[in-house]
């Protein structure tokens, strides 16, 4: 008998896995296809996806004007490895909308972007060390996971290398509570002539910033010569067209792009202030100050193509109000339904965002995200995952896209609903707002 694809995927894969989620081997589904907010599995079933592409398919699956894009350019060459005329159209909309981006290079993930800006503020300064916020994901390079997984708590500054595969991030890499702008001014302040940048999600995971707190940032970098950096991978182009930076206020040295640029395809650029960007200019090669930077996939034409659809999409009137509303309306739903059930928890997150912490203290950093009910959490997650809703089940975002309406949302929170019931625990409850 032919072995069927979660038997091949678990032969296949680690896990059955290509990364992160976490799945029972005899849950592990196989995806085939997927239109606007749904997909569907080798098996036949259908799910509601609240995770789309980890958020890179913020349109939506397979979106007309996307898939157009990208097939109409495909037919002409799918990749040259150089500039290519919608590689520059879209560096030239990319200016048009991020703040800070004064000069653009492109790459073919998150990671890169994100590994770069980093790059090119240790080579701009001549400084070796940058500081990170604790519990943030920067990408798969060491300094993206150091402190991420709270396997070796340590005392800040102090780094934690556990998923890092390097421990030389004990050395090189600082750790500051996110949140608290006095805590990380002192930090900065005490390591400001080793200290070459400070990396940030602005929605740290689903935790929104303190007033003040990016602007805080903003302020105590520029008065000590250091570089500042908005991993904008998730919330670019997600929270507003002009992404945190225009939805926050707050204008970086350096920004991170990724997922829902491309529309579902894979991209990713990094852009900033035009001189720090000088630095992987290739007449400065051997150097000093010099940061190699080149990509094979990077504003490949076919990506480029893509994100312009993908931009274009997104320009149209209304899009951002519409998100931004359904989002809350999954949050305020998610948490009715929470204290119906009379569960100790809360619902996180900004934009079309949304995460539950089971926790009966406000969570507004790694800490005391961590001192949520994460078991429960995961055991809620898989129960959804049985019930027909695609998503990770290790606890991280719920996703929505502009393929979301009212009554996917109601479906979901219907689910959401049915899985607290499910798993739900004996003991007394309070419900803590968001």
């Amino acid at each position: 008998m032919k072995a069927g694809y979660r038997e091949r995927a678990l032969r296949a894969f680690p896990a059955g896995s290509n990364g992160e989620y976490g799945i029972p081997a005899e849950l592990v589904p196989v995806l085939q296809r997927g239109h606007g907010c749904r997909v569907w599995d080798t098996e036949g079933r259908e799910f509601l996806d609240m995770t789309m592409a980890w958020g890179a398919a913020l349109v939506g699956h397979a979106h007309p004007q996307v898939i157009e894009a990208a097939a109409r350019q495909a037919r002409d060459g799918a990749n040259f490895a150089a500039v290519n005329t919608r590689s520059v159209e879209l560096a030239e909309r990319i200016q048009s909308i991020s703040p800070c981006a004064e000069r653009v290079r492109f790459v073919a993930s998150g990671t890169e972007a994100t590994m770069l800006c980093l790059r090119i503020a240790q080579g701009a300064t001549g400084r070796p060390k940058v500081l990170k916020f604790e519990g943030a994901y920067h990408g798969q390079h060491p300094v993206g996971v150091t402190s991420m997984l709270n396997g070796k708590p340590t005392a800040l500054p102090g780094s934690d290398p556990s998923g890092a595969g390097a421990t030389w991030v004990e050395r090189d890499v600082l750790i500051a509570p996110f949140n608290d702008l006095a805590t990380t001014e002192s930090i900065i302040a005490s390591h400001a002539a080793e200290l070459a940048a400070v990396i940030v999600e602005p929605l740290h995971r689903c935790i929104a910033p303190a007033h003040g707190f990016l602007a805080g940032l903003r302020a105590v970098t520029q008065r000590h010569g250091v570089v500042l950096i908005f991993d904008e991978v998730v919330t670019g182009f997600r929270l507003a067209l002009g992404g945190a930076q225009e939805f926050y206020g707050v204008k970086p040295d350096l920004v991170a792009y990724g997922k829902a640029l491309g529309g579902g395809f894979p991209i990713g650029a990094y852009a900033g202030r035009a001189d720090l960007m000088e630095v992987v200019a290739e007449h400065r090669l051997p150097g000093p100050n010099y940061v190699w930077s080149a990509s094979t996939g990077g504003g490949n034409p076919v990506s480029a193509a893509a994100a312009l659809a993908t931009i274009e999409v997104l320009s149209e009137r209304d899009v951002y109000p519409g998100l931004h509303e359904a989002g809350a309306q999954l949050r305020q739903q998610m948490a009715d339904a929470l204290k119906s059930q009379e569960e100790v928890a809360q619902v996180l997150g900004d934009g079309p965002l949304a995460q539950v912490a089971f926790s009966r203290q406000p969570v507004t950093d790694q800490r005391s995200w961590l001192a949520s009910d994460r078991a429960h959490g995961r055991a809620v997650m898989l129960a959804l995952l049985k019930a027909g809703v695609f998503l990770n089940p290790m606890g991280t975002k719920l996703y929505l896209s502009l393929a979301h309406d009212t009554k996917a949302i109601e479906e979901f929170v219907g689910h959401f609903a049915e899985a607290l019931s499910a798993t739900r625990k004996s003991r007394p409850i309070e419900m803590v707002s968001a």
